[in-house]
């Protein structure tokens, strides 16, 4: 199993920058594909960026392709989204998750943290 920890949400103006942390518990962290995910109030959770086992492959939604990043440290057993650019309509709880079934559907996803929030004020 995998216990996953966010950190790093807040308030920021847009067109500013934030960086997300997630940090998991669990030996078997580096055979995980991690995910950020985000949900804004009345919608449903969506998907924001993958990166694989390795960290040799990513991928993102458009909605945010060209200004986040996702990224891991294995050794550290984290992964991070750095979140550039941000606009009103990223604001969300973001949300870092752990599977073996990659996919951009959150239902392939067993693992969750508690969710961090992100505010983008215009």
């Amino acid at each position: 199993q995998v216990q996953l920890v966010e950190s790093g949400g807040g308030l920021v103006q847009a067109g500013g920058s934030l960086r997300l942390s997630c940090a998991a518990s669990g030996r078997t962290f580096s055979s995980y594909v991690m995910g950020w995910f985000r949900q804004a109030p009345g919608k449903e959770r969506e998907f924001v960026a993958r990166i694989s086992w390795s960290g040799s492959s990513t991928y993102y939604a458009d909605s945010v392709k060209g200004r986040f990043t996702i990224s891991r440290d294995n050794a550290k057993n984290t992964v991070a989204l750095q979140m550039n650019s941000l606009k009103p309509e990223d604001t969300a709880a973001y949300y870092c998750a752990a599977t073996n079934r990659p996919g951009v559907d959150a239902r392939r996803y067993d693992y969750w943290g508690q969710g961090t929030q992100v505010t983008v004020s215009s």
